[in-house]
């Protein structure tokens, strides 16, 4: 069976043209460069809408799926458009992003609100929106929800988050299904939920469970044990409180390949242990098939992704490592300094008959911990090479900041041949617009 589009380092249709340049979706990288500067953000649609189509293929023998984009891998408006022409809903954690999908034309009945502490002008905003539903992270929001639920003459469908006690290998940051997590009811809290949520809240409608296990997961059988719990405790609820919980939210996490050594699971077997695990569970507790829904984000648009700099100025430790600086770095991929992220990445303009070197990419930002890659071999880089960072789909612009007030970069998507900007460069005006300045009082 093909590899699936997380298993790839380096977007489809990546080559070398006849200049010897990197191409992506037949667009020099080069040009790209030259045209719309560096940094720079590029996306390839053909990448993008293969993996969507990966997970619908492997979960379309489950009529009750919703495949929900996870918004927070990268939100912009054309993702968004493209991601819901693919027939994705969203999973949505703020008023931006939620901001974001109304701005692009899309309904938010087909969107889930998640997150640990949204705000009432959040929650409001959505509702008034007809928010499709609010998975409820904790007893706070029950009142908070219920209350905002009341005022607007609503009745909200809620699902109930749960830690199910379930802990992957992967960076302790982004570990989100363990005990002790700020994530989500425990399982010894969930009846005084639902009884908070029967007794006192009669705007709310309580119709199943969501649970996440984290990020950038290799695993697959923590998904089959994720699924064991949702449905175990979706039966004792339904048995004990005479609810009819019929829908699970199982979050995402599948990984992609950053580096050669990674290993993730294809999409394929991740929803064969999910769906054989609904079936044998479906049987265990003698209940029907629960609609479900699962929310990937970074395998969605991690691979899509690559980041394009230019290479500045060098400096050779004294028997020590070379480093090479770009003109970019922690602000636009903060990733390796908050998680040790480790990539892959070449130059992008043609110097392949040139001897490699190993350097430590630098970034341009004012603190030592701002190293991009660490080790990594490339050819003979000097100051004016391109060097193209892959798997910077995820996390990169959605997570990017102004440090040391440098500009954030534009991104473009590529197709075709094709490259059409869809964010534009930030400029020194959009930088300053919100500061006000002390003007000296008239004596």
């Amino acid at each position: 069976m093909a590899e699936s589009v997380n298993q790839h380092i380096k977007p489809f249709n990546t080559k070398r043209n006849s200049k010897g340049n990197l191409e992506i979706s037949g667009c020099d990288t080069v040009k790209l460069a030259q045209t719309y500067g560096t940094p720079l953000y590029v996306m390839d649609e053909v990448t993008l809408r293969k993996i969507a189509n990966e997970y619908k293929n492997a979960f379309s023998s489950y009529e009750k799926v919703n495949l929900m984009f996870a918004s927070k891998a990268l939100m912009t408006g054309a993702i968004a458009q493209i991601l819901h022409s693919e027939g994705f809903g969203f999973d949505v954690v703020s008023g931006g992003e939620i901001y974001t999908l109304l701005n692009a034309g899309i309904d938010l009945k087909y969107a889930a609100f998640n997150g640990n502490n949204k705000t009432y002008d959040e929650i409001e905003n959505a509702l008034k929106n007809n928010i499709g539903h609010v998975s409820v992270d904790n007893f706070y929001e029950i009142s908070l929800l219920n209350s905002i639920a009341q005022k607007l003459g609503k009745k909200q469908k809620i699902l109930l988050r749960i830690t199910p006690g379930i802990e992957c290998h992967t960076h302790e940051y982004i570990q989100t299904g363990h005990l002790d997590s700020k994530f989500g009811f425990d399982l010894t809290q969930t009846d005084e939920a639902v009884r908070k949520i029967q007794n006192e809240c009669k705007n709310l409608e309580i119709t199943g469970l969501h649970a996440h296990i984290g990020s950038q997961i290799f695993e697959t059988k923590v998904y089959y044990d994720e699924i064991g719990v949702l449905m175990k405790e979706l039966k004792r609820l339904n048995d004990t409180f005479n609810l009819n919980l019929y829908e699970i939210n199982i979050g995402g996490g599948l990984g992609i390949t950053y580096i050669e050594d990674d290993c993730p699971p294809s999409v394929d077997k991740i929803a064969g242990v999910i769906l054989t695990s609904i079936k044998d569970n479906c049987e265990k507790y003698n209940i029907e098939p629960p609609a479900l829904y699962i929310e990937p984000g970074r395998s969605i648009v991690g691979t899509a992704g690559v980041t394009l700099y230019t290479i500045g100025s060098s400096k050779q430790v004294p028997n020590g490592r070379k480093y090479i600086a770009v003109d970019g770095g922690m602000a636009d991929n903060p990733r390796p300094s908050m998680y040790g992220a480790l990539y892959s990445a070449e130059i992008a303009n043609n110097k392949e008959d040139m001897p490699l070197q190993t350097v430590t990419v630098a970034g341009r930002f004012c603190e030592s911990g701002d190293i991009l890659i660490k080790n990594i071999e490339l050819n003979s880089p000097q100051s004016g090479d391109i060097l193209c960072v892959y798997n910077t789909g995820a996390y990169g612009y959605s997570m990017s900041s102004n440090y040391n007030r440098v500009l954030k970069p534009a991104m473009v998507l590529v197709n075709n041949s094709q490259s059409d900007i869809i964010v534009k460069r930030e400029t020194y005006e959009q930088l300053t617009q919100n500061d006000v300045l002390v003007r000296e009082k008239v004596r």
